[in-house]
């Protein structure tokens, strides 16, 4: 690639820096995120110029805009740090992910609280049973031994002797 004139490369960072500014601002493209690649994109500018290059001879020399996408990568942390977020789909990302997080204890809780009632309904439903059995059986054994009366019938419309009511 053909070396760009000081000119060219004073030009592009002073569009890297106001496009930094733009995104640090939250002014983000339509389907842009605040990353390097809208970065580049919104500065005119290829990527690879953020990232560090390898000479001929193996070693490597930083990119040509490699410290303005560190200063932005460092802004965008220290924002961040703080609370803010230039992208609002980040904080959504956050608030969500908090949201999940509560529905999943809410459910593990719900989930404890049905089968702690379900464990009390099997358990009523079998006492209930073994009462309706001994029940039955203490009948069973009342109509062998006959030695049990029937009371006769509460006539209807007078109360009972000493009744309260």
């Amino acid at each position: 690639m053909p070396r760009i004139s000081d000119a060219d490369r004073a030009r592009n960072e002073e569009a890297i820096r106001a496009a930094i500014d733009r995104l640090l601002r939250g002014e983000l493209p339509p389907g842009g995120k605040c990353d390097l690649k809208t970065l580049a994109a919104e500065a005119g500018v290829t990527r690879t110029g953020f990232y560090p290059k390898k000479n001929r001879d193996g070693t490597t020399r930083p990119g040509p805009y490699q410290h303005l996408g560190e200063e932005f990568e460092r802004r965008l942390k220290t924002q961040r740090d703080a609370g803010e977020s230039p992208d609002p789909r980040t904080l959504q990302i956050e608030r969500l992910k908090a949201q999940v997080a509560e529905l999943k204890e809410r459910l593990a809780k719900r989930d404890e609280a049905l089968a702690e009632l379900t464990a009390f309904k099997t358990l009523a439903v079998s006492r209930l049973t073994a009462q309706h059995e001994e029940i039955q059986r203490l009948r069973e054994q009342a109509a062998q031994d006959g030695n049990v009366r029937r009371l006769p019938a509460a006539r209807s419309g007078t109360a009972p002797y000493g009744s309260c009511s």
